[in-house]
């Protein structure tokens, strides 16, 4: 079974940019269709990007021309830059399969933005 280990986060200013990682072990997710969901406090987790096994990208509405997400097989690693940032963008970052797999949420990685 595949397993993420997020990180990059941290606190940033409004109109900052930040890249999260989502390093994969276990299986091989390339063959699967990996994105980026993020829980704010007292909401649901959301998907905010997602990215096909040959490379299709989707993002949220309120996200699209600031995050962008990518990956490198060769590293296993799926990618969220966030530019522009914004307050409502605060919120825990996680990473997973798409749709969702719920045996494989892992920690997350804490995206903080104020001033």
């Amino acid at each position: 079974q595949v397993q993420f280990v997020e990180s990059g986060g941290g606190l940033v200013q409004p109109g900052g940019s930040l890249r999260l990682s989502c390093a994969a072990s276990g299986t091989d997710f390339n063959p699967s269709a990996v994105g980026w969901y993020r829980q704010a406090p007292g909401n649901q987790r959301e998907l905010v990007a997602g990215i096909g096994r040959f490379g299709s990208l989707r993002y949220a509405d309120y996200v699209k021309g600031r995050f962008t997400i990518s990956k490198d097989m060769a590293k296993k690693t799926v990618y969220l830059q966030m530019t522009s940032l914004k307050p409502e963008d605060t919120a825990v970052y996680y990473c997973n399969l798409d749709p969702p797999d719920r045996e494989v949420w892992g920690q997350g990685t804490l995206v903080t933005v104020s001033s």
